[in-house]
């Protein structure tokens, strides 16, 4: 992947739906985590072939469970990606496998947001970019992996003019 300029290679498919679980989200949220979706998408030649992305906006209390019954971690996280590896011959003829789902945890970013001294919108830019650099097989268990995620993650918030989320 070599993001471009978000911008110039907007991608308009695969869609980018968005379901606001809970209340407290900013009326921006939809808006910011399309584009986010969009700016990682449009790093790939061949996002218009790819499946559509959901994307959950939660509570904390929500995402826990999520995390504590597919993670086996009883905790609330920020985010959470769960890809779609679906088999493409038992789909009608012209369909696509969806990629997957994102789930994001208001309360947990809101923290996390104020701790870092982040836009809230940055953040959750981040966390978008993050979870859909997962749901397209990227990982950060080892660190080269890490490293590899994360030199993603910040060119394609560059291109959406978000600073390296990972300078203190």
């Amino acid at each position: 992947m070599t993001p471009g300029d978000a911008d110039s290679n907007q991608v308009d498919a695969p869609r980018i739906d968005v379901v606001i679980a809970t209340e407290g989200w900013p009326d921006d949220a939809v808006e910011t985590v399309q584009r986010a979706a969009r700016a990682v998408l449009a790093g790939f030649e061949d996002a218009d072939d790819m499946g559509d992305i959901s994307v959950a906006l939660m509570d904390d209390a929500s995402i826990r469970l999520l995390n504590r019954d597919y993670r086996n971690k009883d905790t609330a996280t920020n985010v959470l990606s769960f890809p779609l590896d679906g088999d493409a011959d038992l789909l009608p003829p012209g369909e696509t496998a969806p990629l997957g789902d994102i789930a994001v945890a208001l309360e947990t970013v809101q923290r996390e947001a104020v701790t870092e001294e982040k836009a809230f919108s940055d953040h959750l830019s981040h966390m978008i970019v993050h979870g859909t650099l997962h749901l397209l097989g990227y990982d950060h268990e080892m660190d080269d992996e890490a490293e590899e995620m994360e030199a993603l993650e910040r060119e394609v918030l560059a291109t959406i003019g978000i600073a390296d989320p990972y300078m203190t």
